[in-house]
């Protein structure tokens, strides 16, 4: 079982997408495992893009991340993680596949809705900046029984 982290973006809370951005991985099979509706504080989000430190849109983003609340939760799978990856899209909306999170709602590659783990390690340490071993909540689909 993969695990990834994922948060709607200021944007995406302040338009009202967190049902639709949540339902789309309901819909795939995936499982919710910890949640939390929160404001980053400067810290929070320095230390989750720390390897940005330095570039041009660094500051900004800090700003935008910053500017209101997220929606932080961590999905699992299997292949949690590439299917996270499909389903939002590619970061510039323009160049996301139609069906996409971005494709379908993003307006501008600075406001493209939600974040998601791009690898395995990425996923690990996201988790465990914004969740809690005890927050991680384990539980059986259905499905998990055939797969």
């Amino acid at each position: 079982m993969e695990r990834t982290f994922l948060m709607v973006k200021p944007d995406g809370v302040q338009r009202g997408l967190i049902g639709e951005i949540v339902s789309r991985f309901e819909r795939k099979g995936l499982q919710l495992s910890a949640a939390k509706f929160m404001v980053l504080s400067e810290e929070l989000a320095e230390k989750h893009y720390e390897e940005h430190k330095g570039k041009v849109f660094y500051e900004p983003l800090l700003t935008f991340i910053t500017s209101g609340p997220v929606f932080a939760m961590v999905w699992q799978g299997d292949n949690a993680i590439a299917l996270s990856r499909a389903l939002i899209g590619k970061t510039d909306a323009i160049d996301a596949s139609p069906g996409t999170i971005r494709s379908d709602f993003a307006v501008h590659t600075n406001f493209n809705l939600i974040h998601g783990s791009d690898s395995a390690a990425n996923a690990e340490k996201e988790i465990s900046i914004y969740f809690s071993p005890s927050e991680l909540i384990d539980y059986e689909h259905t499905i998990q029984r055939w797969i």
